[in-house]
């Protein structure tokens, strides 16, 4: 009877496996072949510019990158960006997320409203911005400004990167407010009406009872966002396309310079594995902050 129960499990086994195989192996294939090549790309000589340089380069890719400074300013920029939208949208996502949990009339038309910009594709989120809020001219904002005696603002060109990190937190607030709304629907309104009992505050709710509650969803909204916030490329590429100068080249930027433009592929190839290592190193220290919330 035990052979047969062993016997069943093993050909149970095989079968579940010989299922899994396919979705397995093309899973594996679709991650390794490009990480492969882009491995490869980055030790050649490799320039559509110049066909006839060819061969191993060795490292020199990477210490052409390494010393350029270009590479260093567009990592002071991702840097910049990524932190600067992560304290708007997580700070501003848990006070829109207090108040969208009172009630008051229309409060559900308001929350549709307030989630509906993460929907919007990043290229016409950049365009509407651009062409219709920051515009010197004719945006809204110039009006704002010269309706109370301000002088119009040219955004790209005096506040390049700061234009840049306004239209992405734009785009990740109602992310941010939409995972922390959630989380306050778990929150025990017995033991808020307690506090308020005892004579607490809202301040005093607010930084005792409703940020730690919200400490593991804000945990995975810094860990989602940082992830995607690293790539952003769109918003950058319709806006500025990168410039003033290099004043918002981020890391993916400085990437597409490289390859499509300069058409070195294998610098490019260099500067996409640097990528590659830092997103791994943000993802280790994210999953190891959120893994040791969730313990708590």
């Amino acid at each position: 009877m035990n052979k047969k129960r062993a016997s069943g499990r093993t050909v149970g086994g095989l079968r579940t496996l010989s299922l899994q195989a396919p979705a397995v192996t093309l899973l594996l294939l679709w991650m390794i072949v490009p990480l492969g090549m882009t491995l490869w790309f980055s030790f050649q000589h490799y320039n559509l510019l110049m066909p006839s340089m060819t061969g191993f380069a060795g490292v020199e890719n990477y210490e052409y990158l390494l010393t350029d400074p270009a590479l260093w300013r567009s990592m002071i920029n991702t840097l910049l960006l990524v932190g600067w939208v992560l304290t708007i949208t997580v700070v501003g996502g848990t006070l829109l997320a207090v108040l969208f949990q009172q009630e008051f009339a229309g409060r559900g038309i308001a929350r549709v409203l307030a989630i509906s910009p993460f929907f919007i594709m990043p290229t016409v989120s950049a365009l509407v911005w651009k062409n219709m809020m920051m515009h010197p001219s004719n945006g809204v904002l110039a009006w704002l400004f010269e309706s109370v005696g301000l002088p119009a603002v040219d955004w790209f060109s005096a506040l390049p990167l700061t234009s840049i990190v306004i239209i992405v937190a734009w785009q990740w607030l109602p992310f941010a407010l939409l995972i922390l709304l959630t989380a306050m629907q778990s929150l025990d309104e017995d033991q808020v009406e307690a506090a308020r009992m005892d004579g607490a505050g809202p301040l005093a709710i607010f930084f005792f009872i409703t940020l730690p509650h919200l400490r593991r969803a804000i945990s995975v909204v810094i860990m989602i966002e940082m992830i995607f916030l690293l790539t952003i490329f769109a918003e950058i590429f319709v806006t500025t396309s990168g410039g003033p100068g290099l004043a918002t080249t981020n890391l993916a930027y400085l990437i597409y310079i490289r390859a499509l433009l300069d058409f070195d592929v294998g610098t490019a190839s260099a500067g996409g594995v640097i990528a590659i290592i830092l997103a791994n190193i943000v993802a280790i220290f994210l999953v190891r902050m959120v893994a040791k919330n969730l313990e708590d």
